[in-house]
C-alpha cells in the first residue's frame, strides 16, 4: 500500500495546488503557437466533464475534501481487483485515473502501472504525489481511445473506475478498453446503476442533501444498468464474470461490498482468450 507524505492533508493540498498552477503557467507560456487549440480539439467531446473534475484537482488528495468518498471506496475497490487478478509484475492500465488514488495502490502491489486521464490538472497532481511518495507510475494525458490508436503492447489488467457514466459513448469506451486488453486479460469497471433508488441515493442524497460530492457530478440519463453493461461487453467479446454492489455509509465514512448492485457496483470482465 502507498504511504502519504508526512504532512497535513490540507497543507499538502495547497502545496500541490501551488505547484500545479505554477506548472500550468510555465507550460502555457512555453507551448508553441497552436498547441493549445490542438489540445482543445482532442478533448472537445469531453470538455464539460473534464472541466468539472479539473477544477477540483487541487483537493484530490485531501481525505476530508470533495473526493473523500473515493478515499473510502479505494481499499474496497483494490481488494476486489486483487482477489480476482494477479498484479505483481503485471502491466496494468488505470483509465480515468484522476489524481492517482487507485493507480498508486496498484503500483504498491507490484504492478507496472500506466494511468491516463484527460484532465491536465489531475495528471499534474498525480505526478506530484507519486514523486513525493517515490512511486513509479507512467501518467499520461490521454483517453482510452487515444491510447488504443497509438498501438503498443496490450495490458494484463485494466481498471476503469467511475468513468463510463461520464463519457459521451460508453460503447466507444468499451471498444477501446477491449483493444487495450490482451486476450485473457481482466477488466474492472465501477459505475452507478440507473433506477429510482440510485437516483435518490447517488444524486439527490449524495449531491444535494448530504453534499458528499459536488452538485452536477452525475447525470441520471448517463447511468448504466448492469444489463446494459453486460450487453456492451458481449459486443466486444468480453465475458461478465461478476457484479458486486458497493455500499457507502456517509455517517461512518466506511465502504463494503454487498450482493445488491442497486446503486454503486463493481463489474469484473474478462476478454476471451481466443478473441482476435
Amino acid at each position: 500500500m502507498f504511504r502519504l507524505p508526512p504532512v497535513g492533508a490540507r497543507s499538502y493540498t495547497y502545496r500541490l495546488m501551488e505547484s500545479t498552477q505554477s506548472a500550468a503557467s510555465t507550460a502555457s507560456s512555453a507551448a508553441p503557437s497552436g498547441a493549445s487549440s490542438s489540445s482543445s480539439k482532442r478533448g472537445a467531446a469531453l470538455d464539460p466533464e473534464v472541466r468539472k473534475f479539473d477544477a477540483l484537482a487541487h483537493e484530490f488528495w485531501d481525505p476530508r475534501g470533495p473526493f473523500h468518498p473515493l478515499h473510502a471506496l479505494n481499499p474496497v475497490r483494490f481488494d476486489y481487483i486483487a482477489q480476482r487478478a494477479p498484479l505483481s509484475a503485471r502491466r496494468v492500465l488505470d483509465v480515468g485515473c484522476g489524481g492517482g488514488l487507485l493507480a498508486e495502490t496498484l503500483a504498491g502491489a507490484g504492478a507496472q502501472v500506466t494511468a491516463i486521464d484527460l484532465a491536465p490538472s489531475m495528471i499534474e497532481i498525480a505526478r506530484l504525489h507519486a514523486h513525493e511518495s517515490q512511486i513509479a507510475i507512467d501518467y499520461q494525458i490521454a483517453s482510452a481511445e487515444q491510447l488504443s490508436a497509438r498501438g503498443g503492447a496490450p495490458f494484463d489488467v485494466i481498471t476503469c473506475m467511475e468513468l463510463i457514466e461520464h463519457v459521451p459513448s460508453p460503447a466507444v469506451l468499451m471498444h477501446a478498453l477491449r483493444q487495450l486488453l490482451r486476450p485473457g486479460g481482466q477488466l474492472f469497471i465501477s459505475t452507478i446503476n440507473r433506477n429510482l433508488r440510485s437516483f435518490l441515493t447517488a444524486i439527490v442524497g449524495a449531491e444535494y442533501l448530504l453534499k458528499l460530492i459536488p452538485r452536477g457530478t452525475h447525470e441520471y440519463a448517463k447511468l448504466l444498468r448492469p444489463s446494459e453493461l453486460a450487453a456492451l461487453a458481449r459486443t466486444e467479446q468480453l465475458n461478465l464474470l461478476d457484479v458486486s454492489g458497493i455500499e457507502y455509509n456517509p455517517l461512518l465514512r466506511t465502504t463494503r461490498l454487498t450482493r445488491s448492485p442497486d446503486v454503486n457496483y463493481l463489474a469484473h470482465l474478462e476478454r476471451d482468450a481466443e478473441a482476435t
